[in-house]
């Protein structure tokens, strides 16, 4: 069993202390909370998508896991596909490394989401489609936002192309640039549940809203579920040796940068020289000429 991940010795998640083995960052945990606890579910999509729970009429998962089940990392996918109302197609996504290819990979999840229809439908009657990536780091550093909304709109006067296709960013690293509007649907508050270290200050943060508390209470009845905490490992390792490559990939790239701009000085400072023996053997031409004559 891995170090610093034994399991809860509590007698209940209220007498809880000390550091959480995996909280919601963690993919898999994060999955099976959403899953397991439907209410857990519509608290958060009543806050990220600014719905009163009245307006929520229906949630369904579309693409259910058996928790527990053996990870394949090229064939098990970790995001939730939610069917909301009966007429949203929702995809919900914990990613705590950049992959470098996000933007692509997130407009790719959310067209496949788009492209809903059935044979014989009218294009009127397909799905709204909203992807929402939960991510463990800031996708545009230039322009950081806690959460962030993305339409096709007009560059020119910014009139949106279509409100069914829309692209949602929650940014855990950017909770103190949350607005009044996130702090009123208590989105931040979410966020720092999701990366909460410690059992105190989790029931610190979830005890004012019934849906974080029952995620909170949910996290640790999963951390004391040795097939669950098994997965969980898993995929932390799986993102810890993603980070490693990444950080190879990072330096081996830095090292070729470094070969190639020393080839580029050399190829400059040879230029150079030619460039100075040519006008050297001009200037001695024009001697040689000059004596000739």
């Amino acid at each position: 069993m891995e170090k610093n991940k034994k399991e809860p010795i509590h007698e209940s998640y209220e007498t809880a202390s000390g550091p959480i083995p995996y909280n919601m960052t963690n993919d898999y945990m994060f999955r099976v909370i959403l899953q397991k606890n439907e209410s857990v579910l519509r608290g958060l999509i009543g806050a990220l998508l600014h719905l009163d729970q009245r307006d929520i009429i229906s949630v369904e998962i579309t693409n259910p896991i058996m928790p527990g089940e053996q990870i394949n990392n090229k064939t098990f996918v970790l995001d939730i596909n939610v069917l909301l109302n009966n007429n949203i197609c929702l995809n919900l996504e914990m990613q705590v490394i950049n992959p470098s290819n996000w933007q692509d990979r997130s407009l790719s999840y959310l067209c496949r989401m788009f492209d809903n229809l059935q044979r014989g439908e009218d294009y009127e009657e397909t799905n709204r489609a909203i992807h929402i990536g939960i991510l463990d780091f800031t996708l545009f550093e230039e322009v950081p936002e806690f959460y962030a909304c993305y339409k096709l709109l007009n560059v020119k006067n910014h009139h949106v192309f279509n409100e069914n296709f829309v692209l949602n960013v929650l940014d855990l690293n950017q909770i103190d640039l949350a607005t009044e509007e996130d702090r009123f649907y208590e989105i931040d508050r979410w966020a720092q549940m999701f990366k909460a270290g410690t059992w105190e200050e989790l029931r610190m943060i979830a005890e004012k809203n019934k849906y974080m508390s029952e995620a909170a209470a949910a996290m640790y009845e999963l951390n004391a579920d040795e097939i669950v905490r098994q997965q969980c490992m898993a995929r932390e390792e799986y993102n810890r040796h993603e980070k490693m490559m990444q950080k190879k990939l990072a330096k081996k790239d830095q090292e070729l940068a470094a070969a190639n701009e020393k080839l580029e000085q050399e190829r400059r400072n040879a230029t150079e020289q030619i460039e100075q023996l040519q006008a050297e053997i001009a200037r001695l031409q024009g001697l040689l000429d000059q004596k000739q004559s």
